[in-house]
């Protein structure tokens, strides 16, 4: 798929959730911020329950650039936890290492830092680590290596280029972003975390 059918997917799928999945589709939303098709800008007729709870579920699972089945997995590993679910589901998908290639600034969106990671651009604690979905701890260092520092769209980025598209740094992150290095300082809190969700929705979604 090329990068412009993959972006107009992706500005098609932001006005379908509601929600600004890349830079370029906050552009279209000004424009035409209701959904695609023909009968985008009539009202929503009243939706069912599940309905809603699925798009809420959709718009979360869109954010993190997703497939069901690690959505599914995620939750039920977020089900294990003490606190509220909803809240440790976003905080267990915020420590994924493409997500926080992204919050750190190192890429532009979800899409571009899991081709970063999976074409071996990033060091966990000083060793390549290649699977978007490896989980990072508290404490570990994330840095982009030193021989793809050098090249043109890492230098673009150290230099703050999608500090203009990105929410700030969040607190639990620790960002040298000349060096490209971040450190996870400690958990993330659902409060801190720059996603557009209602996780009750989500969560009653998944216990239907």
């Amino acid at each position: 798929m090329s990068s412009v059918t993959r972006a107009r997917r992706q500005v098609r799928l932001s006005r379908a959730l509601g929600i600004a999945l890349t830079p370029k589709a906050v552009k279209h939303f000004e424009k035409r911020p209701y959904p695609p098709g023909e009968h985008g800008r009539a009202r929503r007729r009243t939706e069912s329950d599940y309905a809603v709870r699925l798009r809420e579920k959709q718009r979360l699972r869109a954010q993190y650039g997703l497939r069901e089945k690690q959505m599914a997995r995620a939750f039920e590993e977020a089900r294990k936890d003490a606190g509220l679910t909803g809240e440790a589901l976003v905080e267990l998908l915020e420590t994924r290492l493409d997500a926080l290639v992204l919050r750190s600034g190192f890429a532009r969106t979800i899409l571009q830092a899991r081709q970063v990671v999976v074409h071996r651009h990033v060091l966990v604690d000083g060793k390549i680590v290649d699977r978007p979905s490896f989980r990072v701890k508290p404490g570990q260092t994330i840095q982009v290596k030193p021989k793809s520092q050098a090249t043109v769209p890492f230098q673009v980025a150290a230099a703050g280029a999608h500090r203009d598209v990105l929410p700030a740094v969040p607190g639990y992150l620790d960002v040298s972003l000349e060096k490209l290095s971040a450190v996870l300082t400690r958990r993330p809190k659902r409060a801190e975390v720059p996603v557009t969700c209602e996780v009750q929705l989500v969560v009653e979604y998944y216990a239907r």
